[in-house]
Formats: C-alpha cells, sequence, structure tokens
C-alpha cells in the first residue's frame, strides 16, 4: 500500500510515464574547450542561498517510508545544502521539523481547507517557527483519482498521523478501511472554490512570500506574478491529478518566457539525474525539485539515504555542468539544448 501511494499517478498514469519521457527526448549541444577545472553550483531562491540548485519537494507521509520520516529529510537536505518544502499532510510536526534543521531553507507547502481558521493557524504556526515562505498548491481542487490507492483502500496505519493538524482540529485521514482514506479527507477537508481571489487573503496572514506550485499555463504564471507570488513551481502534481496534463519540463519554457524575470520559476516531476537538472535550467528554471528518489533514499537508510541521493544528484549535476562547458549556474542557457 505504502509503495503504490508513493509511485502511482492518476488514471492510466500517462502524465507520471511522460514527466520522465520527456526529459529523455531533450538533447544537449554541450561546448568545447572551456576551463571547467572550478564549478560553483550555488544558487540564491527569494534570497536564500542554496549550495546546489535542489529543493526537496512536499510530499506527505513520509513516516510511512521511515519512522524518522520528514525529520530525516530535513536534516538531510540542511547538511547538504539543499532546500525543503514541508507538506502541511507530513506525519511530523512543524515546529518538530524546523527544530531538527535550523537555519537551513524551508517552505511550508499549505492546501486552503473549508475552515479558514484552521488554514490561518497553520499559516501562522508556519511563520512563527521560521519557515521562508508559504507554498500554495494550486493543482489540487478534487484529488486524483489514484487507482492503485483506490483498489489498496489506502488508510495511515495505526500509530500515524497528521502532525499539523489532529493537535489543532482532531482532522486526520481515516484509519478504517474504506475507498481511499486520502480522498476522503481531501473531499471533507480541502476547499474546492479557491479562486485567485483568495490570494490577497492568504497573504495577509503573515510577511512570508507567496510561492504558487501547481502551474502548466503561461496565462496562469501571469496571474500569479499579479496576484503577488514572488515564484512559481511548474508541476502536474507528479503525475497524480490530471492524466494527459502536459510534462511539467515540456510547460517551462512558455512560463518562463510569460513571467519574463518578475519571480523566480521552479520545475518539478520526472527528475533523476543530474543532467535532468542541466536540462531544466537550461530551459530555464532557477532551480529543480526532487519528489519520490527523496522517499526512496528514506525507505532505504534514513537520513543517509535522503543524504545519499542528494549527494548522487549533485555529483552527477557537477559532472553535467563541466561535460558541458559550465562553470557556474548562469552559464546554464538555452543555447545547450535543443
Amino acid at each position: 500500500m505504502a509503495f503504490d501511494y508513493y509511485s502511482s499517478g492518476a488514471w492510466d498514469e500517462v502524465t507520471l510515464r511522460d514527466n520522465r519521457a520527456a526529459f529523455e527526448r531533450i538533447k544537449l549541444l554541450p561546448r568545447m574547450l572551456v576551463d571547467v577545472s572550478k564549478r560553483d553550483l550555488k544558487v540564491n531562491i527569494l534570497g536564500e542561498s542554496l549550495q546546489l540548485p535542489i529543493l526537496i519537494a512536499p510530499m506527505a507521509f513520509q513516516c510511512l517510508a521511515h519512522n524518522s520520516g520528514e525529520v530525516a529529510t530535513a536534516k538531510a537536505a540542511a547538511s547538504t545544502g539543499a532546500g525543503m518544502i514541508l507538506s502541511t499532510m507530513s506525519t511530523k510536526s512543524i515546529e518538530e521539523v524546523a527544530a531538527s534543521s535550523n537555519n537551513s531553507l524551508r517552505w511550508f507547502q499549505l492546501y486552503i481547507h473549508k475552515d479558514k481558521g484552521l488554514t490561518r493557524a497553520l499559516v501562522e504556526r508556519a511563520f512563527a517557527a521560521g519557515y521562508k515562505a508559504l507554498c500554495l498548491t494550486v493543482d489540487a481542487p478534487l484529488l486524483g483519482q489514484r487507482e492503485r490507492d483506490k483498489r489498496n483502500q489506502f488508510v495511515l496505519p495505526t500509530g500515524l498521523h497528521l502532525a499539523n493538524l489532529t493537535s489543532m482540529s482532531g482532522l486526520d485521514i481515516p484509519h478504517e478501511q474504506g475507498e481511499s482514506g486520502l480522498f476522503a479527507y481531501f473531499a471533507q477537508q480541502l476547499n474546492p472554490a479557491v479562486t485567485w481571489q483568495d490570494l490577497e487573503w492568504l497573504q495577509s496572514l503573515s510577511p512570508l512570500p507567496l510561492v504558487i506550485k501547481g502551474i502548466l499555463r503561461a496565462d496562469d504564471a501571469v496571474n500569479a506574478v499579479k496576484c503577488g507570488a514572488k515564484a512559481i513551481i511548474v508541476s502536474n502534481h507528479g503525475g497524480r491529478q490530471l492524466d494527459s496534463a502536459i510534462a511539467s519540463i515540456e510547460a517551462l519554457p512558455d512560463i518562463v518566457a510569460a513571467v519574463n524575470n518578475t519571480a523566480a520559476v521552479l520545475v518539478d516531476g520526472g527528475i533523476r539525474r543530474g543532467v535532468d537538472i542541466l536540462k531544466a535550467i537550461a530551459y530555464g528554471a532557477n532551480a529543480v525539485l526532487i519528489g519520490r528518489p527523496i522517499l526512496w533514499g528514506l525507505a532505504l537508510n534514513g537520513e543517509a539515504g535522503v543524504t545519499h541521493v542528494i549527494e548522487l544528484l549533485r555529483a552527477e549535476f557537477d559532472l553535467a555542468m563541466a561535460l558541458s562547458g559550465c562553470t557556474c549556474i548562469q552559464d546554464i542557457e538555452s543555447s545547450l539544448i535543443r
């Protein structure tokens, strides 16, 4: 059940597969005879420095993979110089994750609940705990149908809870067998009536910059910036929402052009190698989000497993830069790709 929850996509999983295939279709045109004896992988995102252009994507229920869950992931991100986005639906609390990884880049991913008081409380807790931005997921007004979860009647095992919510309101994923406890939670608690007009209210709750995650269209990206977003995450939710949606990397160039440097642009979905990071940055991304590979490392060996995955990606990205004739992030530009 846990493996299928992490690995599955919506319906026929067309988008899930295409996220990966789209990266493989991109070809590189490397530069030669460049002095690449020294490389600098550092990047600045919303005023915060990262040692490499990687943030860990917001992913729910990480204690399904390892009993340290999001705390192990946060520690690994901090030790490697990567960023992390904590899911609202985490199995370790906002405060516990913050305490485990002081002075690292952490954003808090948010869904707007039907209970606006609950949403307000989550924002206030994230701000108080030192998170650097609010990351609003906008591509899930309803939960995509993940048929593997439906067949498995996905529920959280006894002992695991929505750590950010149970202490506040008694909300939790149902533990009883049924079609899908996750589907039931979304239907009961998350607000499908959210529109662009709600972003002003959300931003009034704290001074944290707003990041919008789940954008695939250029006009939506422009609207997000007009509504105050400081960063856009180009994403199809890992192929878990609308099946047959465009691959994230294929949506990226039009969004970068439309935003035109008025906001940071990040991308997720299908990134499995350091060369994929190079391709995303060449298409105009400021950084990437890594999802499922982090969960596999976490499941294998907790914090050390996540650290190993990030270090593999760092080494591969560093080598891809050198072999492409790039000494820093700014050297990675559109002439490198076809």
